[in-house]
C-alpha cells in the first residue's frame, strides 16, 4: 500500500478528525480532488445545495449548533457568490471553514483568462472572512487547514476561507502531514480583583440588570442563577433564550418596548455581557442606558465600542457570569416590588406586541402549541419574522429562535435547511417571505433531497412588507417597487415533491400547522396575507434627534 495520497484526501481525513458531520457545496472542475475524496471515503455527509449563497448559510447554521461548519464553493464567481453569506457568518460570530479553490498555482493572479480567474479573489475573501489563507504548496495544505479551523473556533469566533489551487488539490503527500487535530486558542481569563470589585458593583446597586448578547450563548445556567439571585435580564434577539421566557425576571428581548425603556431608567447599574448593543436594538445607540455599566466580552477591542463602560473585564461570558453568580447566595438581590415592575413592563410588551401582530398573534400561538419544546424556529428578515418570530414566539433556550444577524433577506431557507441537518432529531421550521424565498427559492430542492424535518412556512403577501412600512412611514405612504409577481409556492413545493398545504383563513392556523409539523419529513405551508390581513412593520425603531 502506498504511503501517498492527494492533498484532497488529506483534506477529508483531517475534517473527519475534526468530526465534521457535513459539508455543504457545489461541486465544481476546481474543488473534486477533494469532493471526490470525501466521496471515496463516504464518512462525511455532502449535502449538494443549488447554488454557493446557499451552501455557505447552511455551513453558518450548522456551525451555530456543531461548533464547526464546512462549505465548499468553487474559484473565481462560484466564490464570489458566497460573499454575501460570509458576511453574515462574520455578523453571528459562527465558527465556519469556507473550502475554496484556486486556478492553477503557476497562473496565480496573472490576468491570463484561466477559467473561472478573477481579479484578487484573496480580497474579497479577507472582507468577508475573520482570516482567509492560500495553500501555496502541498506539504503546506493540512498546517493551513489546522491553523483556518483553529482560528475559526477562537473566539471571537467567525468564518475563515482556505483557498487552494486546483493542481495543489491534486498533488500527492505523504500520509504523515496529517496530524492530529489543534485546540482553540485559550482564552483570557478575568483577574480575581476585576471579579471581587463586579461582585461589590452589583450588591451595591438597588436595581442590576443584565443584558446578554450573543457571546454569552453558553451561559444558560450561569444567567439563570443570577436571575434567581435577583437580577433582570435582558437579551438581544440573538440571546433569546439564554433566559427563558417562563423565568419572572426575564425581559425577553423587548430593548424598544417604552415599559422596558422606563426599567432601563430606573436601573442603576447595567451589565452587558457578549453583546455589541447593536443598532437596530437601541435606536442607532440613541436608547438611554443606565449611566453605570460593566461590560463583559472576551475580545479585547470590544471595549467601549458603542457605549462607554465605567469598567471592562476581559474574559469569557461564562467564567465571569459564573464567578458572579458564585459570589452572590440565593435570593440576594431579590426585591418584591422589583419584581412586581418587572411582570408588569413585560405584560405591557406583550399585550402591545400582540396588538400590533394582529391575526397573526393567532397564528404564533398555534406554532408554539405545535412545535415540541426542543423545536426550533428559523426567521428570514421578512414582516412576520420581524414582528412576532423576533419577540413574541417563545424562547425556552438559546439557539431556538435563529435569524440572519447581518439584517440579510433570503438566508432563511437555507439557514433552516442548515439547522435541520444539524439537528436530526429536532423538528425545524423556518419563516420565510415570498420576495425573501425567490431569493434561493432552488434551495427547496435541496430541502426535498435531503428528507429534511424541516416545515418551511411561506408568509405571501406578494411584495417586500418591510419596505411598504418604512416607505408608508418615512416616505409619506409613498409606495414604489414593492410588488412582486409571485407563482403558487404550494404548487412549486409540490412539483418538487414535497408535501403542501394553502392556508388562506386564520381559522386554519391551529389544524393546518398542527398537520404540517406533525408530518414526518419536509413540507410547505403557504399563508396568503391578503386573504388574512396585512401586518404592518416600518423597520427597527429609528434613532430620536
Amino acid at each position: 500500500m502506498s504511503d501517498k495520497i492527494t492533498v484532497g484526501e488529506a483534506i477529508a481525513r483531517t475534517l473527519e478528525q475534526y468530526g465534521v458531520s457535513a459539508i455543504y457545496g457545489i461541486i465544481s472542475i476546481h474543488n473534486l480532488p477533494v469532493a471526490d475524496a470525501v466521496g471515496q471515503r463516504g464518512k462525511i455527509h455532502f449535502v449538494p445545495a443549488r447554488g454557493e449563497a446557499g451552501a455557505v448559510t447552511m455551513a453558518d447554521a450548522h456551525g451555530r449548533f456543531s461548533g464547526l461548519g464546512v462549505a465548499l464553493t468553487s474559484t473565481g464567481a462560484g466564490a464570489g457568490n458566497a460573499v454575501g453569506s460570509m458576511i453574515e457568518a462574520l455578523n453571528a460570530g459562527t465558527p465556519m471553514l469556507h473550502i475554496t479553490g484556486q486556478v492553477e498555482k503557476a497562473y496565480l493572479d496573472a490576468d491570463v483568462g484561466f477559467i473561472h480567474e478573477t481579479k484578487d479573489q484573496m480580497g474579497f475573501l479577507r472582507s468577508c472572512s475573520k482570516k482567509a489563507y492560500r495553500v501555496s504548496s502541498p506539504g503546506q495544505a493540512i498546517a493551513i487547514l489546522h491553523k483556518a479551523i483553529q482560528e475559526a473556533q477562537t473566539p471571537p469566533c467567525g468564518p475563515v476561507a482556505i483557498e487552494i489551487p486546483i493542481d495543489i488539490q491534486g498533488a500527492l503527500v505523504p500520509l504523515s502531514v496529517i496530524t492530529p487535530p489543534i485546540a482553540p486558542l485559550i482564552a483570557p481569563k478575568a483577574s480575581e480583583a476585576a471579579l471581587d470589585a463586579l461582585y461589590e458593583r452589583v450588591v451595591a446597586a438597588k436595581h442590576p440588570m443584565l443584558w446578554v448578547g450573543g457571546g454569552a450563548l453558553a451561559c444558560k445556567e450561569e444567567v439563570r442563577k443570577l436571575a434567581d439571585a435577583g437580577i433582570a435580564v435582558i437579551s438581544s434577539t440573538h440571546g433569546r433564550g439564554i433566559l427563558p421566557d417562563s423565568h419572572p425576571r426575564s425581559l425577553r428581548a423587548f430593548h424598544n418596548s417604552p415599559s422596558v425603556e422606563a426599567l432601563l431608567e430606573q436601573s442603576d447599574l447595567l451589565l452587558v455581557a457578549g453583546s455589541r448593543l447593536r443598532s437596530n436594538e437601541t435606536r442607532t445607540w440613541s436608547l438611554a442606558l443606565p449611566e453605570a455599566r460593566i461590560q463583559i466580552d472576551i475580545d479585547p477591542q470590544a471595549a467601549n465600542r458603542n457605549y462607554l463602560a465605567e469598567a471592562f473585564i476581559l474574559g469569557d461570558c461564562r467564567e465571569v457570569l459564573g464567578a458572579l453568580a458564585a459570589r452572590l447566595s440565593a435570593n440576594q438581590k431579590t426585591d418584591e416590588g422589583w419584581d412586581a415592575q418587572i411582570a408588569g413592563a413585560v405584560e405591557q410588551a406583550e399585550v402591545a406586541l400582540r396588538k400590533q401582530s394582529g391575526p397573526y398573534a393567532a397564528m404564533n400561538d398555534a406554532l408554539a402549541q405545535a412545535l415540541p419544546q426542543d423545536g426550533i424556529l428559523v426567521r428570514d428578515i421578512t414582516v412576520s419574522g420581524s414582528v412576532w418570530g423576533s419577540r413574541l414566539f417563545r424562547a425556552v433556550a438559546p439557539l431556538c429562535n435563529i435569524h440572519s444577524l447581518a439584517g440579510a433577506i433570503g438566508m432563511g431557507l437555507s439557514m433552516a435547511i442548515g439547522t435541520a441537518v444539524a439537528n436530526p432529531a429536532r423538528k425545524v421550521v423556518g419563516l420565510v417571505g415570498d420576495g425573501g424565498l425567490a431569493l434561493g427559492i432552488g434551495e427547496l430542492a435541496t430541502m426535498a433531497q435531503e428528507q429534511t424535518n424541516l416545515t418551511l412556512l411561506i408568509m405571501n403577501d406578494g411584495g417586500y412588507g418591510v419596505m411598504r412600512g418604512i416607505q408608508d412611514k418615512y416616505f409619506e405612504g409613498r409606495q414604489y417597487y414593492n410588488e412582486l409577481h409571485t407563482p403558487s409556492f404550494t404548487k412549486v413545493a409540490e412539483a418538487m415533491g414535497l408535501k403542501a398545504w394553502h392556508l388562506n383563513s386564520a381559522e386554519q392556523f391551529e389544524s393546518t400547522l398542527a398537520e404540517a409539523i406533525n408530518y414526518a419529513g419536509p413540507s410547505v405551508v403557504e399563508i396568503d396575507m391578503k386573504s388574512i390581513g396585512t401586518l404592518t412593520f416600518a423597520g427597527p425603531p429609528q434613532k430620536l434627534y
